[in-house]
C-alpha cells in the first residue's frame, strides 16, 4: 500500500494511525498510551493522568478527548472508548 506521508516525521499533532479497543480497569494502565480517546457511546468516562488525578467527563458518542490518558477507570465509567495512536 502506497504512503505519501512515510517519510514525515509522526508528531503528537498528527492524525493516529493505530486504533483500539479501552478496557477500563481500576487498576491496570493503557498500553500502551493513547494519544486520544474516541467516545463510541455516550457516558461518563473516568480518566487518570500522569499524576494520579482521576476526574470524569460526560461525553457523548462520536466525541474526542485530545489526552494522553494513563487509565480509563472501571469505576464510574459508562461511556465506551477506544484509543487512537
Amino acid at each position: 500500500m502506497a504512503d505519501n506521508f512515510k517519510a514525515h516525521q509522526r508528531g503528537l499533532g498528527s492524525p493516529g494511525d493505530r486504533h483500539r479497543p479501552i478496557m477500563p480497569s481500576d487498576s491496570l494502565p493503557i498500553s500502551p498510551r493513547p494519544r486520544a480517546l474516541w467516545c463510541q457511546m455516550a457516558g461518563d468516562v473516568v480518566i487518570e493522568d500522569i499524576d494520579g488525578v482521576q476526574l470524569t467527563y460526560a461525553v457523548q458518542a462520536g466525541q474526542v478527548l485530545p489526552f494522553r490518558a494513563v487509565k480509563v477507570l472501571a469505576t464510574g465509567t459508562t461511556a465506551t472508548v477506544y484509543g487512537w495512536d
